[in-house]
């Protein structure tokens, strides 16, 4: 659920940056995931970082660990803050429309530790080991 003193930061286009939030006598900009993406600092600073920030990085691939024997690689498919809030995962199918449907996940919001970006060293998805 969003407190009710966090203020939404939108695009020109109306899509959601992230929230700004008090910090004492400053603002912290939060993306939408739930994360704090600055330290506490003045309300214009705050908008420039979710400008900035934006959100080209949900289409990037992410990694959720503790539903398999290993991690998976996973694509963010939906963010709803809002009511009890949720994050929706799918396997990654590499954008494959031939391919049945991929297992999916509905994760808690604000973002579980279980769910992360990339990192290297982390399973591609299209390797094969044994």
């Amino acid at each position: 659920m969003i407190p009710a003193d966090w203020t939404p930061h939108r695009r020109e286009d109306g899509e959601l940056l992230g929230w700004i939030r008090p910090s004492g006598a400053d603002w912290l900009a939060v993306d939408v995931l739930g994360r704090e993406l600055t330290g506490a600092i003045d309300w214009l600073d705050a908008e420039t970082a979710l400008e900035h920030h934006g959100i080209r990085w949900l289409a990037d691939p992410w990694i959720l660990e503790g539903e398999a024997e290993g991690p998976l690689r996973v694509q963010i498919v939906e963010v709803v803050p809002e009511g009890d809030g949720r994050i929706t995962v799918k396997v990654d199918d590499f954008g494959d429309m031939q391919r049945p449907p991929t297992q999916r996940y509905a994760l808690e919001w604000p973002i579980p530790s279980r769910l992360r970006p990339l990192r290297a060293g982390d399973p591609d998805g299209r390797t094969i080991t044994r």
